[in-house]
Parts: C-alpha cells; structure tokens; sequence
C-alpha cells in the first residue's frame, strides 16, 4: 500500500508540471494557435474515452498491475515526444498517447488499492491517495512555474521530460509490488459471463454512476470553464485571484482531509454524499452573491475564493466515500470493470461540463448559478435514493465490522 501511494503521488507530481501550461505550451511556445491548444485538450477526453472500455476488461483478465505499467510507458512515451514535438499532428498524437496513458492509470491504481485493503480500511486508503494527488499536483506545477518560460520551448521541454521521467520512476517502483488476493465484503454478488452486462443488472452501481456524472459535472467540470468564466465575467475576480481561490481549494483538501475522514468514516455513505450536495449548493449560492450582489470588489472576490474553498471541502468528504463505494457494489474479482466504468463516467462528465458551462458562465450569469445550485440540490436527492438501494454493508461497512465483533467473529485487518 505505502508503494501505492508513493506511486499515486509521484503521478500526480508529474503531471503537476505540465498541466497548467498546456495551452500555453500549444497555442503560443510552438505557435500552433488556439484551435490546435483546444484540439489538444479535447484529445486527452477523447482518447480517455476510447480506452477506459477496454481497461476495466484488461485490469479483470491481468490484473491491474501489468495494466498499470503498460499505461505508465504509454504516458512516458506520450510526455516525452510532446515536448520535442512542433508540428500539429505530432502535438496531437502524444497528447492522445499522454491522455491514453494517464486515463487508465486512475482505475487501475484504484484497483490495486482496493486488493491490498480491506472493506474497513478502504475509506482511509483512497482518503490518503486524494491527499497525496493533490499534494502532489500543487508541489509539481508550484516547481513548474519557476521553471517555464514562455520565450524558451526548452523550458517547457524539460517540463515534459521530467513528467515522462516520474512515469518511469513510478515504473520502478510498482514493478516491486507484489498484490495479494483482495478480501470483500458481505454481500457483494457474483460475476456473471459478461461483465458490462453484469454491470447495468447492478441497480446500485447504475444509480452511483448516474450521481456521479452529476457530481463531476457540477463541481470538477466546472473549476476552469464556467465557474472561472462566471468569475472573470460576472464577478469582476482578476485573474491573480483566480489563482488564489484555486490554491484556495487545493488548500482546503490537503488541510481538512483527514480530519473530515475522522467525521465520514462513521457516518452512512449515503448521507455523507446527500451532505456534499447541500454543502455545495451553499457554494453555489455563495458565488451568485459574488458575482449578482452589490457589495464591494473585496467581498466579491473574498466570496468568491470562498465558493472555491467550500467545494474542496466536499471534495474531501468525497474522497473516502465514493471510490469505497463502487468497490464494494463490485463482485469478486471484478473491481477493474467497475473502477473503470466509473472513470468513464467521469471522464464523459468532465468532457460535457465544460462545454455547456463555459458559455453559461460567461454570458449568462444568474441562469448558471441557478441551475447548477439546482445540480447540487439534485445530488442530494439522488444519494437519498442510492442509499434504499444499498446493503448495510456496503453503506455502513464500519458497522457492519462492529456487529461480526460482537458475535464473537475477528474482523479482517489491511496495513494501510
């Protein structure tokens, strides 16, 4: 598990370095324009969306580990040549290979995580991998920043190999990894023949998916398209304080983690989901005042860095919740399928959020934040109902431990 960790922050580290100045690097280092830095950018959700089908499948026939490696050399490959490349279609080619590679790291990562922990300890196990990816992202475009420069393609050369070069790293590292048979909960069913079948008969995983297409698309879809628009436009926010309110965010996760952990990993996982809705549509709410109130630019801005703030404290609710979740609604032996089938969610999520909440957020300020505070309201309603589909298990595994105790059972432990 620690080499788990080490690889889920070395990951997020690499790509720390690169992300934020994709554009940048596209439209205006290799001179390739605007169309070329959105083409790229719609190519990682493209590229993510053709293989994560075939990975959960994969990850169930090999196991997630050899899959984690074959994507690994994919995304080193895929930095690597991005950051010699000068022409369109070879900018293209390695974002698609980056994109490719980076898609199906996430669930296959997931999986491992879910093999080497134990119903009881996998709350704090995904807690601690969305501590360090988001540790890792910060530190990593933090270095990034003093290290590119906008009038030198090798400075952002160098970005590119040092990304490529923490994938390769990480290979290392994980092909030290030795995975032991995953225990599983009560009450998990069996696997069928087919496995997306198997999938879309599980009433419970399709209502999770259905929530957690919502999810993204009301908070993560729209971090850097609508709700940055709606601030920009609406609010008046400056693009320094644009930043703030994004380091704002990452600050809230790395700083209430795992005191939030210590509040949810007790609480039913359906309520602590239908709490995330609510405390979102306070941000929601929170942002209208920013942008459609009439107090001053330093309570607009101040409310705004809020909004940004509360979100990421959903997010660490989120965290030790829902990835928990689809691991225990997966039968035995079929985590990879389902890990994947709820990446492709939200991938599908983050690909349409930005569309349609980009130009909502710039041109029309008060029909976004109603509907999006209606979303948030909606994930509410929609984590009420998950939790009637649910068993006590898979919704209070913390309880369910409790009662084989007190029957005179021995739980199951996992060194996480």
């Amino acid at each position: 598990m620690r080499r788990i960790h080490v690889g889920n922050a070395l990951s997020a580290f690499g790509l720390g370095f690169t992300v934020p100045y994709l554009y940048v690097y596209v439209a205006q280092v290799r001179g390739l324009g605007a169309m070329t830095a959105g083409l790229v950018l719609a190519v990682f959700a493209v590229a993510a969306l053709v293989v994560l089908p075939f990975a959960g499948r994969a990850i169930v026939r090999r196991g997630p580990l050899p899959v984690l490696l074959a994507a690994l050399l994919t995304a080193a490959v895929g930095a690597l040549t991005l950051g010699i490349s000068g022409s369109a279609a070879a900018v293209l080619a390695s974002a698609s290979l980056l994109g490719a590679g980076q898609a199906v790291m996430q669930p296959a990562l997931a999986t491992m995580i879910v093999d080497c922990s134990s119903a009881e300890t996998r709350s704090r196990a995904f807690a601690m991998q969305f501590f360090l990816q988001n540790l890792g992202l910060g530190v990593g475009g933090l270095i990034g920043g003093h290290l590119v420069d906008t009038t030198s393609a090798a400075s952002f050369t160098l970005l590119f190999a040092i990304e490529a070069a923490m994938f390769l790293l990480l290979v290392v590292v994980m092909a030290t990894v030795r995975m032991p048979h995953a225990p599983r909960i009560e009450g998990a069913p069996a696997a069928g023949r087919s496995s997306w079948k198997q999938l879309l008969g599980n009433r419970a995983m399709v209502q999770l998916c259905v929530l957690g297409f919502v999810l993204f698309f009301a908070c993560y879809g729209q971090f850097e398209s609508g709700l940055s628009a709606y601030g920009v436009e609406a609010a008046g926010i400056s693009t320094s304080a644009l930043g703030t309110a994004l380091a704002a965010n990452t600050l809230m996760i790395v700083v209430a983690q795992f005191a939030v952990l210590r509040f949810v990993e007790r609480r039913r996982r359906s309520r602590v989901i239908a709490a995330v809705g609510l405390i979102w549509a306070v941000a929601w709410a929170v942002a209208g005042y920013a942008g459609l109130g009439h107090g001053s630019q330093e309570m607009a801005t101040a409310a705004f860095v809020s909004t940004y703030a509360l979100f990421g404290l959903g997010e660490a609710m989120l965290s030790p919740t829902v990835a928990p979740l689809v691991a225990d609604l997966a039968p035995e032996g079929m985590a990879g399928q389902y890990n994947s089938a709820f990446a492709l969610v939200k991938q599908l999520a983050l690909a349409v959020g930005p569309a349609v909440g980009g130009p909502l957020g710039a041109s029309l300020h008060a029909p976004y934040i109603v509907a999006f505070l209606v979303f948030s309201l909606g994930i509410t309603v929609l984590a009420v109902r998950l939790g009637r589909q649910l068993t006590e298990a898979q919704d209070q595994p913390w309880l369910a431990k409790s009662r084989i105790v007190a029957r005179g059972g021995a739980p199951v432990s996992a060194d996480v």
